[in-house]
């Protein structure tokens, strides 16, 4: 219940940044304004995530999609810096589709990829802000990232939750952690070596 109502109340006071937003992706990405994808929630049920675009669609000669550090430009790094783009989860929030604080949502084609402990992220919902978020995000190993995802699973308290939120304010204040070093966020995750 406390997820709907700090989601409802955020997503009203970040309406004006949202709109203000969405006009400059319409002007320097063009449409669609948001990106839609296919990740899995709780149990691992698919659900579609939301977040603004960051990304331009320019294409290879061959008609496959450029690679992600070619078509973030500086808008699309700015979104992510500020996690701008991760405003409208606030909607999969109210939706039931995640929480405020979780392990973050991967990618479908990770979940055959997992190890049964690494699976156990799915155990709860996935939030848009988690302990691996603010114990370095994107510049975590894989392993790492999900050691922590774990962790929270087995640690899940209110009082935890409320510390990785005041922790995440300060996360995004610095913009600390949005990508590895050669990469637009972070490499693709291959599975266990």
């Amino acid at each position: 219940m406390s997820d709907i109502l700090i989601a409802g109340g955020v997503l009203m006071l970040s309406a004006p940044i949202l709109l203000l937003a969405a006009a400059a992706i319409a002007v320097r990405l063009g449409r669609p304004i948001l990106f839609r994808q296919t990740r899995p929630g709780l149990g691992g049920t698919p659900f579609r995530l939301l977040k603004l675009r960051t990304m331009r669609d320019d294409c290879e000669p061959d008609g496959r999609l450029q690679a992600d550090e070619h078509r973030l430009g500086a808008l699309g790094r700015f979104l992510r810096r500020t996690s701008i783009d991760e405003l409208p989860q606030l909607w999969n929030v109210l939706r039931g589709d995640m929480s405020l604080v979780g392990p973050r949502p991967l990618l479908m084609e990770y979940l055959e990829l997992y190890t049964p402990e690494q699976r156990r992220r799915q155990d709860v919902r996935p939030g848009i802000t988690g302990w691996s978020q603010v114990r370095g995000r994107n510049l975590l190993e894989w392993s790492e990232r999900f050691e922590l995802d774990v962790w929270y699973v087995d640690h899940w308290s209110l009082g935890l939750d409320a510390k990785i939120l005041v922790m995440t304010a300060w996360i995004v204040l610095t913009g600390r952690g949005v990508a590895q070093a050669g990469q637009a966020t972070a490499a693709k995750f291959t599975g266990q070596r």
